[in-house]
């Protein structure tokens, strides 16, 4: 592999690879990659931040480290990160004005694994306003563009890392997650991720700008990739306790359940009560449904062990909404309470829940804890009899961007009937009201050559098997498949 040979869509497996057998240079990989979105991203405006001159000292100090004979995991690999990730010397705004100006001082607990291992960083990339949309736009870097079609979302709040991948800049990216922000994207872009059990890779460093508190509840950070077994070579490198003491211990998780896809247990669940799915959708999902059986497979619709995914959904929003308003000022939020007050208390829609949920206690605040608790409870008994469920990532495929100010006058088109646009959070409520593990794969096109992922969701703690489960589809089936650009 030369310079001049070097693919545009490479997976990481295969570029350590080839840096370890010197059959490349890491200053060749980043100026390829450099080349590729100094040509490429005025169409898609993914990697925001570029931190090029830096990047090129670090790929060069690789290439030193490798003529030594020095072994690490991802020594030489470019790589970029979510524009919300701290960074030492460069901006972290989350897409929010006021912060604009902001520059971290050191690095986020996952960019120095990163490093450490050898991982050469070339920018951040953008973001929704205080990460809080599918899309992924502000008015510090403006709108990023789905690589498949410009008109489209590539997806939020990670859109910019999903972006920058179907694009083929980098092999490998880390977003973070709370209410679909890993999933989503690899969704809307073809793509894979790895949304982690709660609590098994740091979030220190992965927070508001000039904050000293951690991440908040319910969110979690993960790697993307465009193939599976690449997130399982970034997951093993960031999954691990976060205090400095503890690094010289490795993380140790269950292996995955079974070696093969005949001998797995799989509960397909292609739609939510709440909010259908698209014809595209549960085509998609159906066609995997049939796939597996045909590879012997124990493939199921439904099972009374199921939780209420209703009920599920509720107890997600009640503890999301305390999260994203916990910062509002207090004005701001006696104008939500008195608004959540007047409501009718017949009204049941999930945007009054939203509002009695932003504007609730600590009291209630804690009810909707110990129903997470009791939430994942029946998920531990689920998953005693079945490995892995499939869920759809959202409602449908990526859809044309909408830059209406107020999301609860945003709707979203399903089969030709408009529904709520802030209801999709229901897709994201199975996994993370209880800290699932959720890979996200991608398992099929719309009529239109839109990508379809899917959810592949396992037991707490056993990223592993969500992990290599989607390997598996991916070795049979194939995975990513790159946009015509």
């Amino acid at each position: 592999m030369t310079n001049s040979t070097i693919s545009d869509y490479p997976s990481t497996q295969e570029l350590v690879g080839a840096l370890a057998a010197r059959r490349v240079s890491s200053v060749e990989l980043a100026e390829h990659a450099i080349a590729r979105i100094e040509a490429l991203d005025e169409r898609f405006n993914a990697v925001v931040v570029r931190d090029f001159e830096r990047g090129l000292r670090a790929a060069s100090e690789a290439d030193a480290a490798l003529a030594r004979g020095e072994k690490r995991p991802l020594l030489g690999l470019p790589f970029t990160v979510k524009e919300s990730y701290n960074v030492a010397g460069l901006p972290t705004t989350w897409g929010m004005p006021p912060f604009a100006d902001w520059i971290a001082s050191e690095d986020a607990v996952t960019v120095s694994r990163l490093k450490a291992a050898g991982a050469v960083l070339l920018g951040k990339t953008n973001v929704p306003y205080a990460l809080g949309d599918w899309q992924s736009y502000n008015d510090i870097y403006g709108t990023t563009n789905n690589p498949y079609d410009v008109t489209r979302t590539p997806g939020g709040s990670s859109g910019g890392s999903s972006a920058a991948l179907a694009a083929g800049y980098v092999s490998l990216e880390m977003g973070s997650d709370i209410a679909g922000s890993l999933r989503a994207p690899a969704h809307y872009c073809g793509i894979f991720s790895h949304k982690p059990s709660r609590t098994v890779i740091p979030v220190r460093g992965q927070m508001v700008p000039g904050t000293s508190g951690l991440t908040p509840d319910l969110a979690v950070l993960g790697p993307m990739a465009r193939s599976a077994r690449d997130l399982v070579l970034a997951f093993d490198v960031v999954a691990g306790p976060d205090e400095p003491e503890a690094t010289a211990y490795k993380l140790v998780l269950p292996p995955p359940r079974h070696a093969e896809l005949r001998d797995y247990r799989v509960l397909i669940v292609d739609s939510h009560p709440i909010l259908p799915a698209d014809r595209s959708v549960r085509g998609a999902i159906a066609e995997l449904a049939s796939r597996l059986r045909g590879k012997g497979a124990t493939v199921a619709e439904s099972s009374p062990l199921l939780p209420d995914l209703t009920e599920a959904a509720r107890t997600f929003i009640a503890l999301l909404l305390p999260v994203i308003f916990s910062r509002q000022p207090i004005e701001h939020m006696q104008r939500i309470v008195a608004a959540a007050a007047a409501l009718p208390p017949d009204v049941d829609s999930l945007g009054a829940y939203r509002l009695r949920a932003a504007a609730s206690s600590h009291r209630d605040w804690l009810a909707a804890d110990g129903a997470r608790i009791r939430l994942a409870a029946q998920w531990r008994r689920l998953f005693a009899e079945w490995d892995i469920v499939i869920f759809p990532v959202m409602p449908t495929p990526a859809f044309v961007q909408d830059q209406t100010p107020d999301q609860n006058d945003r709707k979203i088109d399903i089969d030709g009937t408009p529904y709520p646009y802030l209801d999709q959070l229901v897709y994201a409520s199975l996994a993370s009201a209880p800290g699932l593990p959720v890979t996200t794969a991608p398992v099929g096109r719309s009529a239109s050559g839109l990508p379809i992922g899917v959810q592949i969701m396992g037991p707490f703690l056993e990223d592993l098997t969500t992990l290599h489960f989607a390997e598996l589809i991916e070795r049979e089936w194939g995975g990513f498949i790159p946009p015509a650009i």
